[in-house]
C-alpha cells in the first residue's frame, strides 16, 4: 500500500505541476505539452542524461532501448520533432529552441535503417523521443538522435531526460546493461572502412567464410601447428585460466605472394563460428584501437590485419606521427592476458617487422611461414582447383613445370585451360586435355606475361613447359 500511495501522490504532483506550466503559458506548441506532460516538471527544471555511440551502434541503441520498454512499458507513445536546420541541434537544445522561439513543434518520429548482419537490416529511431519511466516509477523520456556526418555528427546519441537525476541515471544505465545483453556486433565478421563523409570510419558485416580442411594446401604440420594456437586455445581456454596460463594469443603468417596466408586466415574464421572477427587492411589499419575495443568487448574474437608490413613505415599524423605498426602493438598491449583475443597478422615481408616485434617481446607469440608449395602441394592445388572439372592430361609434367609458383597462378592456370577447351569445343562437356593445359601453361609462361605472372606472385618461377 505504501508503494502505491507513493506512486499516487508522484502522479498527482507531476498533473498539478503540468496543469500550472499550461496556466503559466510556459508551453510554446504541443511539442513542449507531450514532454512536460509526461515529465510533471517545467522544461527549465528537466535534466538530461546522454551517452554517445559510434555510428555503426545505431542498431545496438534500438535493440537496448526496445528492451528496456518491453521492461517499463511505454506511457507516451514515439514522437518526433518537426522544424528545419534539425541536422544542427540536439534533442534538448530543439525543445528549448520550440519553448524559446518556436523553431520546432511535434513532428513523425523519423526512421532509418541499420545493418545487423551481412543481408539482413532493422529498422532504427533516428530521431525521436519515447515516454516511459525510470526502474524506481519516475517519468522519464528516452531520446535516440541518429549519426548525421552531413552536418558533422559523426556518432548517434541516447538521451535520458527526467525531472531528477538519479532517475535519468538508472534508466540510463539500464538500458546500457540491456545494449550490451542484446549486442548486435557479438560472433558477427566485422571489417572497417573509410566513409566520404569527413574520413570517418564505417564497419559493416561480412558472410563467415566456410573452407573445409582439404581446402588449405600447406606443407604437413604448418595447419596443424596454427590450429592448436587459435582454435585449440579457444576450445581449452578454460582450463588454460584455471592453471594460470593466458588466452591473447598473436599469430603471424608470413611469406611470399599468392601462397594461401588470407586463405587460412579465412579457414579459421569459418573453424571459430562463435568468434567475433573484427578485419583490418589498408588505410583502416589506423582503426586498430577500436577494433581491440569491439574485441574486448565482444570476446571470444578475432583481429585480423592483412599485410601489416604495409604500415611498417607509415605514420599516423593524428597522434604526433606514430608508426602504425607501433599503435598496433600498442593495442595488443592493451587486450589482457586472460581476454579470448586472436590477433591474426599476415605480411608478405616478415623482415620489415621483425625488429619492431623483437623489440616488443610477447605480441605475437607464433610466426608461421607460409611457403610457395614444393611439388607435392602443387599436385594437391591441381586435384583441388580442378574440381568440377574432366582432366584427362597427366598433370606429373605440370607439376614438374610449375615450380616457382603459387597457388594462385595454379588456379588461374586452370582457368585459362577451361577457357580454351570451351572456345575449341562449346558444344561439348569441358574436358581438359593435355594440349589444353600445355597451352594454357605456355601462354602464362610468355614473356609477355611477365607482369600478369608477377601479379599472381609466381615471378620467380622456371620457364619450363611440360612434356
Amino acid at each position: 500500500m505504501g508503494e502505491d500511495h507513493e506512486l499516487l501522490a508522484r502522479d498527482l504532483q507531476r498533473i498539478i505541476r503540468a496543469t500550472a506550466d499550461s496556466v503559466a503559458g510556459e508551453h510554446a506548441n504541443e511539442l513542449i505539452d507531450r514532454v512536460t506532460g509526461h515529465l510533471g516538471v517545467p522544461l527549465t527544471q528537466a535534466l538530461v542524461v546522454t551517452r554517445n555511440y559510434e555510428d555503426w551502434e545505431h542498431a545496438n541503441i534500438q535493440a537496448g532501448v526496445d528492451a528496456y520498454l518491453a521492461e517499463h512499458g511505454v506511457l507516451t507513445d514515439w514522437f518526433g520533432i518537426a522544424g528545419g536546420q534539425r541536422g544542427h541541434e540536439d534533442l534538448v537544445g530543439m525543445l528549448f529552441a520550440a519553448r524559446n522561439h518556436k523553431l520546432f513543434e511535434l513532428g513523425a518520429v523519423d526512421y532509418t535503417t541499420a545493418a545487423v548482419g551481412p543481408d539482413q537490416a532493422v529498422e532504427v529511431v533516428q530521431l525521436g523521443l519515447v515516454g516511459t519511466t525510470a526502474p524506481d516509477g519516475t517519468p522519464v523520456l528516452i531520446g535516440v538522435r541518429g549519426a548525421n556526418p552531413q552536418y558533422g555528427q559523426l556518432q548517434c546519441r541516447l538521451e535520458v531526460i527526467a525531472g531528477e537525476r538519479p532517475a535519468a541515471t538508472a534508466a540510463r544505465d539500464r538500458i546500457e546493461q540491456l545494449i550490451a545483453k542484446h549486442d548486435v556486433l557479438q560472433g558477427q565478421v566485422l571489417a572497417f572502412g573509410v566513409s566520404e563523409h569527413r574520413g570517418n570510419e564505417l564497419l559493416s558485416f561480412l558472410p563467415r567464410p566456410s573452407i573445409g580442411a582439404e581446402e588449405v594446401v600447406l606443407p604437413e604440420g604448418v595447419l596443424d601447428a596454427v590450429e592448436r594456437h587459435t582454435v585449440g586455445i579457444a576450445e581449452h581456454g578454460e582450463r588454460l585460466l584455471a592453471a594460470g596460463q593466458h588466452l591473447k594469443r598473436g599469430v603471424l603468417l608470413h611469406g611470399p605472394p599468392g601462397t594461401g596466408k588470407t586463405h587460412t586466415v579465412r579457414y579459421l574464421m569459418g573453424r571459430l563460428p562463435g568468434s567475433t572477427v573484427v578485419v583490418l587492411t589498408g588505410t583502416a589499419m589506423r582503426f586498430v584501437s577500436k577494433a581491440a575495443t569491439i574485441a574486448r568487448r565482444l570476446q571470444p574474437s578475432v583481429v585480423v590485419l592483412e599485410d601489416v608490413d604495409l604500415i611498417a613505415q607509415e605514420r599516423d599524423h593524428r597522434t604526433g606521427g606514430t608508426p602504425l605498426l607501433y599503435n598496433l602493438l600498442d593495442a595488443m598491449d592493451g587486450v589482457g592476458g586472460d581476454a579470448d583475443v586472436t590477433f591474426l597478422l599476415t605480411t608478405n615481408r616478415a623482415g620489415d617487422l621483425e625488429k619492431a616485434l623483437a623489440d616488443r617481446p610477447g605480441r605475437v607469440d607464433l610466426a608461421v611461414e607460409i611457403p610457395l608449395p614444393d611439388a607435392a602441394g602443387r599436385a594437391a592445388l591441381l586435384e583441388l582447383y580442378s574440381r568440377g572439372l574432366n582432366v584427362t592430361a597427366d598433370l606429373g609434367p605440370v607439376v614438374e613445370a610449375t615450380e616457382g609458383v603459387t597457388a594462385s597462378f595454379v588456379k588461374e592456370l586452370l582457368r585459362r585451360a577451361a577457357l580454351r577447351s570451351i572456345a575449341e569445343r562449346p558444344d561439348e562437356d569441358v574436358v581438359i586435355g593435355d594440349a589444353e593445359l600445355t597451352s594454357a601453361l605456355t601462354e602464362m609462361n610468355d614473356a609477355r606475361s611477365a607482369l600478369t605472372r608477377s601479379l599472381l606472385g609466381a615471378a620467380g618461377q622456371r620457364r619450363n613447359e611440360p612434356g
